[in-house]
């Protein structure tokens, strides 16, 4: 699995538009949460590049860069959440899961 640092609210127009040419998926991550930890765990262990295709992940480290996930939840129109995916298609959140819902196989599916 190939993690991109989201690391400043300009790579959010970067993210939009890359949507509109592949999917994109972002994790948001907290460094010093148990519940994330293990999220993020799961989600490298099940991942299968071959089967997401040229789905591009982007991770933020939320303790870091918090008000970028507040432009997250702006930009997006969804809830803060932590740990939290959010799939974004054609500049739109397409689908997000936050905790122990976040799953590899429902991100395929959501793909």
């Amino acid at each position: 699995m190939e993690w991109n640092l989201l690391n400043t609210e300009e790579q959010l127009q970067d993210i939009i538009k890359e949507s509109e040419t592949q999917p994109v998926l972002i994790f948001k991550h907290s460094t010093t949460c148990p519940i994330s930890g293990t999220a993020k765990s799961r989600m490298e262990r099940k991942w299968n590049a071959d089967e997401v295709g040229n789905l591009k992940v982007y991770y933020l480290d939320l303790l870091q860069y918090r008000p970028i996930s507040n432009a997250i939840a702006n930009t997006f129109g969804v809830e803060h959440e932590s740990p939290q995916v959010l799939l974004i298609k054609n500049g739109k959140s397409v689908y997000t899961e936050s905790h122990f819902g976040i799953s590899f196989d429902d991100l395929k599916e959501a793909l």
